[in-house]
Order: C-alpha cells, then sequence, then structure tokens
C-alpha cells in the first residue's frame, strides 16, 4: 500500500497516454512527506494502476455540450461523448488528516496539469478520493520493499 487505481472511460485512450499519466502519479506520490518531513509511501509499495471503460454513460450523454456548440469544432466531440477520470488512492492507517489532505492536493494537481491540454479540446470529469483502512485481512508477500531500503 499506497494503491492508486484510476478508472477512465475508453475512448481517452485514444487522446492521452495513461501510461505517462500513471509514472507522473507515482513520482508525485513519492515526493509527499509527512510533518516530520519523511516519506509517507514507502517506494516498493507505491502502485498506480490504470483501467478504461470500455462501455459508460457519462452526464446527459452529451446533449448539454451539442445545444451549446461546443462540439461543431471539437475532433472528439459528439454525442456521448464526455469523457470521465476517477482516481481512487487507498492507503493504510496511521497518517495524520494534513497529510491525507497533502497527498490529495499533490495527486489532484498532478491530474489536472496532465489533462489540461486535453479540457481545452472536451468535456472532462475528474474526481479523486482518498479511502483509508480499516483493514479487516492486510498480507503482503513482496520481495519488491528489500530494493530500496538503504544499508
Amino acid at each position: 500500500m499506497p494503491h492508486l487505481v484510476i478508472l477512465y472511460t475508453g475512448q481517452l485512450d485514444a487522446e492521452v497516454n495513461m501510461t505517462t499519466l500513471c509514472r507522473q502519479m507515482a513520482d508525485a506520490m513519492l515526493t509527499v512527506q509527512d510533518e516530520n518531513g519523511q516519506p509517507v509511501f514507502p517506494t516498493g509499495g507505491t502502485r498506480v494502476l490504470a483501467y478504461p471503460a470500455p462501455h459508460y454513460a457519462v452526464a446527459d450523454g452529451g446533449a448539454a455540450g451539442l445545444a451549446a456548440g461546443v462540439y461543431a469544432h471539437n475532433p472528439h466531440g459528439g454525442a456521448g461523448d464526455y469523457a470521465f477520470v476517477y482516481l481512487n488512492l487507498r492507503m493504510g492507517r496511521g497518517r495524520s488528516e494534513a497529510v491525507q489532505q497533502g497527498a490529495g492536493q499533490t495527486l489532484i494537481e498532478v491530474a489536472k496539469a496532465f489533462f489540461a491540454p486535453t479540457m481545452a479540446q472536451r468535456h472532462i470529469g475528474i474526481t479523486l478520493q482518498i479511502d483509508v483502512g480499516p483493514e479487516v485481512f492486510d498480507a503482503k508477500h513482496s520481495n519488491l520493499h528489500p530494493l530500496f531500503q538503504k544499508a
């Protein structure tokens, strides 16, 4: 843990590089520090995964955009062509509310910057949500963490 899962409407695959977004998000997560200047997220435990939704319905299906005439000049526009991105960060308990808020601000700023060029061309809704345990069962098995432990 932490895991950031990104769910998005599949038409975005033709317009943005989601692998780049994943890397930017992971890199941003690794910059988040607690009140003592310590990293909040362990390098070996940081995961960002993105999944396109091939089937979706967003808002009114594009009617408002069509009525406003915004799709006439938009190469990606059309009825039902709104896009949506949902980012869900799941982290374990024990971090202060200030740290949680700081992590959220860091990640939403990365998302806003990443999608800014696309938002200039189309309508996108972006939601970032952070969920914190309690875990009912939390087992881990990994040989990644030793790679990042300092001797």
